[in-house]
């Protein structure tokens, strides 16, 4: 089956990344896609080690800006964040 993917980020030299789920898996990843004078071969990364890596870029600034639209802050009249079930 095909992965999902989202665009992250297009740099100007070609190379893309996206935000890539398997579907049977439901395990999440960035895959690398260098243009293709740098040969082209994507690169599959887990989410932790592509946060962690030294040459930080605009692609990661681009994956925690879209993680952090899956977060919304709600809180109920009182003004008390909701507690964790349990």
């Amino acid at each position: 089956m095909a992965l999902e993917n989202r665009e992250l980020y297009s740099s100007p030299n070609g190379d893309r990344w996206l935000l890539a789920c398997e579907p049977e898996s439901a395990r999440v990843f960035v895959r690398h896609i260098p243009n293709m004078p740098s040969g082209g071969k994507a690169t599959d990364i887990e989410i932790g080690a592509f946060l962690c890596e030294r040459s930080y870029g605009p692609q990661h600034t681009e994956l925690l800006r879209l993680i952090g639209t899956l977060v919304e802050k709600r809180s109920d009249p009182g003004g008390q964040e909701p507690r964790p079930p349990g």
